[in-house]
């Protein structure tokens, strides 16, 4: 069953979410973008990707372009930095992409990215298309326009708000994602539902059965209630000057630790450490109580999310997160609940109560690993 959402940009149609169980629908949908044929296309994608379904993609793409290439990159967020992009514009470049031309990005949250950027870039600005392939990029990345790649070890620091003509939603290629990338998407997914839709959250805990085995219309529903939440926020603050900040819930600190992880960690547990640090500053504040805190912190690790982090240090955490690129004069913007499904903007935070979050992430690690010793020694 096909689904469609149809999503605005300044008040204004702008593109189409299509979620489809194949790629039977691809060519008539590219078919309806004006000025289609006879352009030329470049795939962008991984080294992961390019091995599973890439000739299958040049093969259905060879019906609706004129020429078809593809640029393949390294998997992994380390690849997703200028060196990458400048490879990429050197292919365009040899290959003569002239503004009527479009890049396709074919992968997950990285891909996307870094293929947006360069979109907005290239000769000031060419077309792309969206076509997700893990979770996390099917709910959260492909949605909203954001473009960017990671200065130094610094994520997203450079980028553009700049909008693809067409996403496209192939759900079947989640059966083919790795579990602990299944997982990651779960922690945007599950963000969702705490700062805008308890109904959504509480959806997600009678289903977490359905969901971790795959079934195919529950995993088809859940993306797309997440994917209008999303969208939701994002038309309505397009380029994040208030109600979009919202969506940052967990990330500065999942941020400050995926980078002091040097990115071993997915995104998404890096986020869902980011939540439960959040969660206890809300409950440190009176806005959500301990069963609320502690349901938070149960849903995530009924999903396989980590909610305590090992080897990291209170003050880098602490640190990191202040050289968000979300801070404003000076000051951190932490998103916060009120209470499940109703999240805020807080500017007023003080280091002492962004401790408190990042401790109680590191104490239940430090617990967590007192019990298992206590195991091994047969107590």
């Amino acid at each position: 069953m096909s689904r469609l959402i149809s999503v605005s940009y300044e008040g204004k149609p702008c593109y189409d979410i299509l979620l489809e169980q194949d790629f039977q629908m691809l060519p008539s949908q590219i078919a309806k973008l004006s000025d289609s044929f006879a352009k030329k296309v470049c795939i962008v994608t991984d080294s992961n990707l390019a091995d599973l379904y890439l000739k299958e993609l040049e093969s259905i793409l060879s019906n609706s372009f004129a020429k078809v290439i593809s640029f393949c990159f390294p998997a992994g967020e380390e690849h997703k930095n200028l060196n990458t992009i400048q490879k990429l514009y050197e292919t365009l470049i040899t290959e003569h992409f002239e503004r009527r031309d479009v890049l396709i990005a074919f992968g997950g949250g990285v891909t996307g990215d870094l293929t947006g950027f360069a979109a907005a870039t290239y000769l000031r600005g060419i077309d792309f298309i969206q076509i997700p392939t893990s979770l996390l990029s099917q709910v959260d990345s492909s949605i909203g326009g954001k473009t960017g790649v990671d200065f130094s070890k610094y994520k997203n620091m450079v980028g553009a708000f700049y909008q693809p003509k067409f996403v496209y939603m192939n759900l079947s290629l989640l059966k083919t994602l790795p579990k602990e990338q299944f997982i990651s998407g779960m922690g945007e997914i599950i963000k969702h539902g705490l700062i805008k839709s308890s109904e959504y959250f509480n959806w997600l805990k009678e289903h977490a059965d359905a969901i971790q085995n795959l079934q195919p219309d529950i995993l088809e529903e859940m993306i797309y209630r997440s994917c209008r939440i999303k969208q939701d926020v994002v038309e309505r603050d397009p380029k994040e000057k208030g109600e979009r900040a919202l969506l940052n819930f967990g990330h500065t600190i999942g941020h400050a630790i995926e980078r002091l992880s040097d990115f071993q960690l997915f995104h998404g547990q890096c986020v869902a450490l980011g939540i439960a640090a959040a969660c206890q500053m809300s409950r440190d504040l009176g806005q959500i109580s301990d069963e609320e805190c502690n349901d938070i912190l149960s849903v995530l690790t009924c999903f396989g999310l980590p909610v305590s982090v090992c080897h990291l240090s209170a003050e880098d955490i602490l640190a990191v997160s202040k050289s968000d690129k979300k801070m404003t004069a000076g000051k951190i913007k932490f998103i916060l609940l009120e209470s499940v499904g109703n999240a805020y903007s807080n500017t007023d935070i003080t280091d002492e109560q962004i401790m408190s979050g990042i401790s109680y992430i590191l104490e239940r690690s430090d617990s967590r690993r007192e019990e298992e010793q206590a195991d091994a020694a047969g107590f």
